[in-house]
């Protein structure tokens, strides 16, 4: 039989174990959302090191492969297969689009500007997409400290991604490449908000398609700020440590599987009459008025999930068409 302080004894003992249950599921439940926040960029570096990983294998046995490729290029079929894994993740993930792609010229030079994400995601499924289904390499100017880290080299020399003087971007113009550059670079994928360029006095784009005497094609993706975003909490402080080194310090979360579409504007033709001052104006204002016709702003994570389904991007495109 059990006395009554045995069984005291028990209904303490019951409750502190019901209470540390509870408080460890409560506990799980609460941070299991804001750790995936944060481990799911993890996805894309990832990504980034298998794309490393496999063009390093290929250049290991490139000469016994040589033999059954056609192309001139070595790196032909290696950027094809890692096209495909990228187009494939952006179809996947994002329901990745392009809006405009007659815009891409089928031969010739142009210089494509775009807006920086947090993390520029879309750069990499354009790339991917341009090149497996135009047959065209986007050369891509990249900063300098990505150069720095272990296994970008071989993606660079294979993708040719450059860090971009003005002399080396026209000289591969004049080789009637094409050639993609964001001229906000780190401190916009950091610092923007509500799709705003900072390009603060950055005309270097500017005066190499004057001097190289081609058109610009602006660039914006739709919903690419709340795939990834950066934590506001500490600006003041990341924005002084990115004064003081030149390095991205604010952190990174989201991958929300958001619909992407990257709309590509009217190109703006060679101008001579233009000083690198006034192009980059027209540049802005084209970029800012493919901002304005397709964000939504403030831009929302749900809504842009919600854009995956047909019926609901629908409603917003005809609700979005009525109020402008």
């Amino acid at each position: 039989m059990f006395s009554l302080e045995d069984f005291k004894q028990f209904l303490q003992g019951n409750i502190v174990n019901y209470i540390d249950i509870d408080l460890t599921l409560w506990l799980t439940w609460f941070l299991s959302p804001l750790i995936i926040t944060f481990l799911l960029p993890l996805v894309i570096v990832i990504l980034f090191y298998l794309t490393a990983f496999i063009l390093y294998i290929y250049k290991l046995h490139w000469r016994n492969i040589k033999d059954t490729l056609t192309a001139g290029d070595r790196w032909e079929a290696a950027r094809k297969f890692v096209g495909a894994v990228w187009d494939a993740h952006g179809w996947i993930w994002h329901a990745y689009e392009i809006n405009g792609m007659e815009k891409i010229p089928e031969n010739g030079p142009a210089i494509i500007i775009y807006y920086h994400g947090a993390i520029p995601i879309d750069i990499y499924y354009f790339l991917a997409k341009v090149y497996l289904h135009k047959n065209r390499l986007v050369h891509t100017v990249a900063d300098n400290f990505l150069f720095k880290f272990s296994g970008f080299s071989i993606i660079a020399d294979c993708m040719k991604v450059i860090p971009g003087t003005v002399q080396s971007c026209v000289a591969l113009l004049k080789e009637e490449n094409l050639l993609a550059i964001s001229p906000g670079g780190v401190y916009e994928a950091q610092f923007s908000r509500n799709y705003s360029l900072m390009w603060k006095r950055r005309f270097g784009f500017a005066k190499v398609a004057i001097e190289a005497k081609v058109p610009i094609i602006p660039m914006y993706t739709e919903n690419l700020r709340e795939a990834f975003r950066t934590v506001n909490i500490g600006r003041r402080l990341f924005l002084r440590l990115y004064a003081r080194f030149k390095l991205p310090f604010a952190p990174v979360y989201g991958g929300f599987p958001v619909k992407l579409i990257t709309h590509l504007g009217e190109p703006i033709p060679y101008d001579p009459n233009l000083t690198p001052e006034d192009l980059q104006n027209k540049v802005a204002e084209s970029l800012d008025e493919l901002v304005k016709k397709h964000q939504r702003i403030p831009g929302s994570i749900l809504r842009g999930l919600m854009d995956r389904i047909p019926y609901f991007r629908k409603q917003y495109n005809s609700n979005h068409v009525h109020n402008d």
